[in-house]
């Protein structure tokens, strides 16, 4: 006999009527939320953690309404609003919508779920300003939007919960910290409002949960909710039948296509991660190549593709149309692909948490195995591959660390509250402050940032353009201009990208979004490959590259800002691990007994370091003296650091480096002898005033200045254009690096000068990080050799330099061909 509470039961009898026992997490769901707490959500990728969390909500209103008609309230055509689900990505929303809705008939409840996003068209947004469903799935950015409306409280009269889905996505990025915005803004019109976070990989949770339900808002503690299932993930890596001894990293793995066409003939329906657009449009296509039976059964999937096409993939991978889609991370969450039984990932994913993502898109149901395959894009890779295994096995997750201070934001939100019912400084004052990004916030930088509406700040205080808000008499702020208004509706988010131009057919027809920083280098005539097509450009009109079909064979792929990767903390310590195991005699992996060769020949060249040790190799060559360091700490930090060791070297004598850096380690390389041992002894390493070294080692004036584009982009000092007059790129440029120049000469206390200065340090820099990857190498101990011979490890860092480097008539990759058979001679 069921001891559980009537209400409680009929949401057991869901799960039992789709034929699944729900877990103890799911039942801990509805307790929790039936009992009106809120909290944070965390199982892993396929549990099931949707319906954990859709189900006490729709529980919750049956129990508070009984005997009322379902969806409906006197004099409304709906009851409104009542719950609010936001999702990082727009792919999600449609699967949301779907699973949503039916469950609402399965519970005999006539709510309308909607979606609300950038791909929602005009109409269906007017229908919603008008009649508000009972379930909207929407981004962080179309709330923002929403609060620019007039009265738009209304919309939200009803509400009873937000649900923030991905949590881990959303948390460490300025996207989080609208969603910050978003529920303290809700949370002052609805008083008491139920706020749960959903999350399936994230290493630091009490914080997640601490950024979602501030204390210091005096908010109760929330409830975490933390399912006790381990997802099983079998991770396959496709082994090369050749080991490289002397790897590189340019060609993108598609020699590794043959061994791949099998593992999609064996699968009824797979996912092909790539890590970036252009990889992926190059690897469709060299799919096709290898397997021309694929077509008609491939597809592809990214965010430049139009919105026509994605929905299209999705609902073709639903129904079981497509067998393989080549993707990006664009399908990365949360998307209940049913028919989806394997995925392919190409390349290191750089971070534990983006490959049990991918990884749980297959098996995508509580209890099923998640099969992914590894295809290393060289043999290094191995040891990744490696280090993956490791972390499922031992459930190794990165940490997120939240944004804080991010006035460009704030001066965003604070726009969009006056464009929309009024901007009240009190108010708005006691609403932000309830943030955890701005809990810190003093009173003086909140009406810095008010003044800089008001007057456009000290220095441009004469342009009126930049007096962006003006008081009634009742001392509510208002936008100056209709114009001014409808500027900020159209800027509103925190993504920021080169210009994009839409690709459309002569015929008709879009096809997706290209940067025009791509577009400037092809002329009328020529060709590039995009969507998988190959394309002539016609002619460019205003921001539409007109294009029609080519039967041309070669062309360009385009190339997308921010398709560089960092490698996550937790893979660095992971891949020094596997090299700890290798020194051990502990070949536990497939992955690394496949590199001995590769491993044996480093260590009879040079060494392999442990843990402790960092590996330094002095290397005399033709090209002049080569100096190699391993700390492991990925691309990112090797990059700073091989210009802050350089930098540091120069210090001592007049001397010349050109720098080159992997994932693994860097490269100094001068036409002179490098006094490495005289550096040691005077602090190489050291992270004593690092800040000021940083200043001189890298140009950091020039990468604040490109950071301020950004900063100035989402702060609204620079209009992007309206629909279809967008502003050129150059123009933009322009206009950002003269107002940089302004505050720098006039106004150098100016927050988001200043913040672009920060910025660079924490996130291009990663300042934190760069500082505890310099305390560790003062504290190792050093392995320094002097190679007679170049170094499998050292290898691709040469090939990095070469591909960027040097101007000649042979290809790169005859180039290396000889420079590996030559050191395999040697």
């Amino acid at each position: 006999m069921s001891t559980h509470s009537p209400i409680l039961q009929r949401g057991i009898d869901w799960y039992h009527g789709r034929n699944w026992e729900p877990f103890p997490f799911q039942v801990e769901m509805m307790e929790a939320y039936l009992a009106g707490e809120s909290g944070v959500l965390n199982a892993p990728t396929g549990s099931g953690k949707t319906m954990a969390m859709w189900i006490p909500i729709l529980l919750d209103w049956l129990r508070q309404n009984p005997g009322r008609s379902p969806g409906q309230s006197p004099g409304s055509p709906s009851g409104g609003l009542v719950a609010l689900w936001i999702t990082p990505l727009r792919a999600l929303a449609k699967d949301i919508v779907i699973a949503t809705s039916e469950a609402c008939t399965d519970m005999g409840l006539s709510w309308r779920v909607e979606a609300r996003t950038g791909d929602s068209s005009s109409s269906q947004r007017e229908k919603q300003r008008r009649s508000m469903p009972e379930g909207l799935v929407t981004t962080p950015e179309s709330l923002h939007v929403l609060f620019a409306n007039k009265d738009h409280a209304r919309f939200f009269r009803n509400l009873e919960v937000v649900v923030v889905d991905e949590w881990h996505d959303l948390l460490g990025t300025k996207r989080g910290v609208q969603t910050e915005l978003v529920l303290s803004h809700l949370r002052k019109l609805r008083p008491g409002l139920r706020v749960w976070g959903i999350s399936a990989t994230i290493g630091n949770l009490p914080q997640a949960m601490e950024v979602l339900l501030p204390p210091h808002a005096g908010l109760p503690p929330g409830r975490l909710v933390k399912a006790n299932i381990r997802k099983e993930i079998q991770v396959n890596t496709v082994l090369p039948s050749v080991i490289e001894k002397f790897p590189w990293s340019g060609h993108l793995g598609v020699n590794m296509i043959e061994q791949v066409l099998p593992i999609l003939r064996r699968g009824t329906s797979t996912l092909v991660f790539t890590n970036t657009r252009s990889q992926c449009e190059i690897w469709y296509q060299a799919l096709l190549d290898a397997e021309p039976d694929l077509a008609g059964q491939m597809a592809m999937h990214h965010g430049s593709l139009a919105s026509e096409l994605r929905g299209w993939v999705e609902e073709a991978l639903h129904a079981g149309q497509v067998k393989v889609v080549v993707c990006t991370s664009s399908l990365d969450l949360g998307v209940d692909f049913r028919p989806v039984d394997q995925v392919i990932q190409v390349g290191g994913p750089k971070g534990v948490a983006r490959f049990l993502q991918r990884a749980g898109r297959s098996g995508h149901r509580p209890g099923e195995l998640s099969q992914v395959y590894f295809v290393p894009t060289h043999s290094l890779e191995l040891m990744e591959a490696s280090a993956m295994r490791q972390a499922v096995e031992q459930e190794l997750v990165e940490e997120r660390p939240p944004v804080t201070q991010a006035w460009d934001v704030l001066i965003q939100y604070l726009m969009t509250l006056a464009t929309g019912d009024g901007l009240h400084p009190e108010q708005a004052w006691e609403e932000v402050r309830q943030c955890f990004s701005y809990r810190d916030m003093s009173r003086e930088y909140f009406d810095w940032c008010l003044d800089f509406l008001i007057t456009g700040g000290a220095s441009l205080y004469a342009y009126d353009e930049y007096k962006k808000i003006l008081p009634d008499e009742d001392g509510l702020y208002h936008p100056a201009s209709k114009r001014i208004a409808l500027q900020h509706r159209l800027s509103i988010g925190t993504i920021v990208s080169d210009v994009s131009m839409q690709v459309k057919f002569m015929s008709g027809g879009r096809i997706g979004t290209v940067e025009e920083s791509f577009i400037n280098q092809i002329q009328p005539g020529e060709t590039f490959w995009f969507a998988g097509r190959a394309l002539e450009l016609v002619r460019i009109r205003n921001l539409d590259v007109l294009v029609k079909l080519s039967k041309k064979k070669t062309g360009k792929i385009p190339r997308w800002m921010g398709a560089r990767m960092p490698l996550s903390t937790q893979m660095a310590q992971l891949l020094r691990s596997q090299l700890d195991q290798f020194l051990a005699g502990e070949l536990r992996s497939v992955e690394m007994q496949k590199l001995l060769p590769l491993l044996e020949l480093q260590r009879s060249r040079s060494a392999v370091p442990r843990h402790d040790e960092c590996l330094i190799e002095s290397i005399h060559s033709k090209e002049g003296h080569h100096l190699y360091i391993y700390p492991f700490e990925g691309r990112v930090v090797h990059e700073i650091m091989a210009a802050l060791i350089a930098w540091r070297i120069s210090q001592m004598l007049p001397i010349t480096f050109s720098l080159a850096m992997n994932d693994y380690g860097f490269e100094l390389l001068s036409d002179q002898e490098i006094p490495l041992q005289e550096a040691l002894e005077a602090g190489l390493f050291s992270s004593d005033d690092l800040e000021e070294a940083l200043t001189h080692s890298v140009n950091e004036t020039e990468m604040a200045r490109s950071r301020f584009r950004e900063v100035a982009r989402i702060a609204g000092l620079v209009f992007e254009g309206f629909p279809g007059k967008p502003v050129k790129s150059r123009h933009l440029q322009a206009s950002t690096s003269l107002l940089f120049q302004v505050f720098q000469q006039y106004d150098p206390n100016n927050l988001l000068f200043q913040q672009a200065y920060r910025e660079v340090i924490d996130y291009q820099v990663d300042g934190g990080r760069l500082r505890q990857a310099m305390d560790r190498l003062a504290t190792k101990s050093l392995l320094i050799t002097e190679p007679e011979l170049f170094t499998p490890f050292c290898f691709p860092i040469m090939v990095d330099r070469l591909s960027r480097g040097q101007l000649t008539s042979e290809s790169l990759l005859d180039r290396i061909g000889k420079m590996q058979a030559m050191l395999d001679q040697r």
